[in-house]
């Protein structure tokens, strides 16, 4: 009977026991899978309190059992349902933390933006008002040329009248002086044809050297005007060219007699006179005058002046 008492015994505390295990393997597993799904929450600890009752009679133990598994499942289910909900919790906080760290980073990304179109527009505008201030500068540029230009031709117009008025000035005098020549040759001839032979020798002298003198500056006027100055002229160089006319004052011939030196000086002279051509002027005087000093007339040229 002894054995008996004690074999019932055991088996009333192994049935309990064995479905504390399962329960506490069921809890352990599901904390397992949790873990795995939700590595980032902190590990749950939950609190299991099973409490294991000796019975005192066999039929006590064996109509409270059914019981006590029920009370103990339903304590390891409350436990359970917390880390749901926690997990649920923490999903839906990860869920607001992203949608508001995408909200940021789409306010950001707006700032940014509106930044760099401010800057664009900032730039775009400075561009333009460099380019107006080119273009500024540029117009007055080209005013002030064209001040310039328009006062540089006035300076030109200006001196241009004032060399033709200048010119005329010379011309005038010139004629003048002509004029004032023939006027008196004319009376030169008069005078020779007085009665008085004496007299009129001796006048005919005095006109005859009066209009040699004339018709010398007339020739040194007219082979200067025909005289074209060599780039190799130089100060102190001279050249005697011998003349050589007719009565009518044609030039025959011209030929160095003295070189300077400079070929294309002593060239530049012979073609002066050969350019003259003839000086009608001549005719003025008698024979014996244009014998004596024109048949062969010699002249001196030099880069600064031109002598007889």
């Amino acid at each position: 009977m002894r054995q008996l008492s004690e074999q019932s015994s055991s088996e009333s505390y192994f049935w309990p026991v064995v479905w504390a295990v399962v329960l506490h393997l069921v809890i352990f597993a599901m904390l397992f899978v949790s873990f795995q799904f939700t590595p980032e929450l902190p590990p749950a600890r939950p609190i299991i309190q099973t409490t294991l009752y000796q019975l005192k009679s066999q039929s006590q133990a064996t109509t409270q059992t059914p019981q006590k598994i029920a009370g103990e499942a339903k304590k390891t289910a409350a436990p359970s349902n917390q880390v749901e909900q926690l997990e649920t919790k923490k999903v839906e906080q990860q869920k607001q933390a992203a949608a508001a760290k995408a909200a940021e980073q789409k306010k950001v990304a707006e700032q940014k933006k509106a930044q760099e179109t401010k800057k664009a527009a900032e730039t775009k505008a400075a561009e333009q008002k460099k380019q107006a201030a080119i273009a500024k500068k540029k117009t007055e540029e080209e005013k002030k040329k064209a001040a310039e230009a328009a006062k540089k031709k006035a300076e030109a117009e200006a001196a241009k009248k004032k060399a033709a008025a200048e010119a005329a000035k010379k011309k005038a005098a010139q004629e003048a002086a002509r004029k004032s020549a023939e006027d008196k040759k004319a009376q030169a001839l008069a005078e020779l044809l007085a009665e008085n032979t004496e007299y009129q020798q001796t006048m005919a002298e005095s006109v005859g050297s009066q209009v040699a003198g004339n018709l010398d500056d007339l020739l040194i006027k007219l082979v200067s005007e025909q005289w074209q100055r060599p780039p190799s002229a130089r100060n102190g160089m001279s050249v005697e060219v011998l003349i050589e006319m007719l009565p009518d004052g044609t030039i025959t011939n011209a030929s160095v007699t003295r070189s300077s030196g400079d070929r294309p000086f002593d060239n530049s002279a012979v073609a002066a006179v050969r350019n003259v051509g003839r000086i009608q002027e001549m005719q003025q005087l008698d024979r014996a005058t244009f014998d004596a000093m024109y048949r062969q007339r010699r002249v001196i040229f030099k880069p600064e002046d031109l002598s007889l």
